[in-house]
């Protein structure tokens, strides 16, 4: 039988479940508003993440409301001043990262995620968050159709943790989000129910590779059939390659990740020079994927999501990162607000209301000049060429694509669309 430890001492104004960059800047944010915080991770810190591990330059300064900016740059990443993309057929389009709209610093970072994550899970400590690593949530604590909490498991022993607020930070997984509400159970009681997935059409893979043929300070993203894949520098003289393909070609050569690499990534003949004579150095990571784009930033009452949680937007867009970090930033200011005005008991309902609307507000646009962006991106190769060479003919058109991926240049994208 389990041991369930349910101490006044489990009790917070705000539970994260997820260790990432959006839930360490949520709960940064928070402690800075005198929140009482609970961050959970299920993994030990430091580990590999399956990420592009591409710092947009915007990010620096979150990372300096953060309180990590130095820390950071002082990670032995690498500079990136600008992202090639290559397409089936071999031509390039490039975007130099002085376009991408940071203040602070005009290029973008290749670091590793171990390394950043491990910096932003400090800082949370410092700041006076509680963060529990090896703790998996092992369910919801659900009351009145209303999320009150988490029950975490650590050492063979049950927490019931209990929050005015419970952030879902678990990435792509949505490991919080997929325990719904679907059904009332006997005596008036409500049981939790996981969604099922659908079939995952996509595979990705990461590892660390030695001896890339890149060009420095660059990133190179290459297109071919069902997929793309991206290639940059990180610390430690390693180059960091992170790709997806279509899950028919992945089960096709038996989920063999260097199979899959040589054989559907080098189909692009610029990840052919660059990764020719590659040697891997780190372990293989892999996930299966369901889709890219909008999810849900309110999943039920009381539980609202973050980062890839909320919505997973384009890897090769550069922004991952940039909207883990800015969502995070924004649910903690709408949770500070309510947690302020509230004196005995808080609105989850206007809450859940006020951070949907202004989470539209904030990535709605960009989210939808992604999906536009992504239906070119996998255009057949004669298409894709044509692209290629109309955008290289107007730096102007392709630093208006590229800003309409981050906060203001999709708003504004779309306006002129409709």
């Amino acid at each position: 039988m389990t041991n369930i430890d349910a101490s006044n001492d489990n009790v917070y104004d705000v539970i994260i479940v997820g260790g990432g960059p959006a839930g360490a800047s949520t709960a940064i944010h928070l402690a800075a508003h005198g929140a009482r915080v609970l961050l959970a991770e299920q993994k030990k810190f430091p580990r590999p993440k399956l990420c592009g591990e591409f710092i947009s330059p915007e990010c620096v300064a979150h990372f300096a409301r953060l309180g990590v900016v130095e820390q950071m740059l002082a990670a032995g990443g690498v500079e990136v001043a600008e992202t090639v993309f290559y397409t089936r057929g071999g031509q390039s389009v490039n975007v130099p990262s002085a376009w991408l709209g940071g203040t602070h610093r005009r290029v973008a970072l290749g670091l590793s995620r171990a390394t950043m994550d491990e910096r932003l899970l400090s800082r949370a400590r410092d700041v006076g968050v509680t963060v529990l690593e090896e703790s998996p949530c092992c369910g919801l604590i659900i009351e009145q159709e209303s999320v009150r909490g988490v029950r975490l498991k650590a050492a063979g022993v049950e927490r019931a943790c209990r929050a005015r607020v419970t952030v879902d930070a678990t990435g792509r997984s949505r490991a919080l989000a997929r325990r719904i509400i679907t059904a009332a159970a006997p005596h008036g009681e409500r049981r939790e129910h996981r969604t099922t997935r659908a079939r995952p059409s996509l595979v990705a893979f990461k590892t660390h590779l030695e001896n890339t043929r890149g060009d420095q300070g660059a990133c190179e993203i290459y297109f071919y059939r069902g997929g793309y894949g991206g290639l940059s520098e990180v610390e430690g003289g390693r180059s960091n390659l992170c790709f997806i393909a279509a899950a028919r070609d992945v089960r096709a050569r038996g989920g063999d990740a260097a199979r899959v690499m040589r054989e559907v990534v080098m189909s692009n003949k610029r990840a052919a020079r660059t990764l020719g004579e590659a040697r891997v150095c780190a372990e293989w990571l892999c996930v299966a994927l369901e889709t890219f784009g909008r999810g849900e930033a309110v999943p039920q009452t009381g539980l609202l999501a973050v980062g890839d949680a909320a919505s997973s937007i384009d890897p090769f867009t550069g922004s991952g990162m940039l909207m883990a970090l800015e969502s995070g930033e924004l649910v903690a200011e709408v949770i500070a607000r309510h947690l302020s005005s509230a004196r005995r008991s808080m609105d989850s309902t206007s809450l859940a209301d006020e951070y949907r609307a202004r989470y539209e507000e904030r990535f709605g646009a960009r989210l939808r000049v992604c999906a536009w962006l992504r239906r070119a991106a996998f255009a057949p190769p004669v298409l894709s060429g044509a692209a290629a060479s109309l955008l290289n003919a107007s730096a102007g058109v392709r630093r208006v694509l590229a800003r309409a991926t981050r906060r203001g240049g999709g708003e504004a994208l779309a306006r002129q669309r409709t």
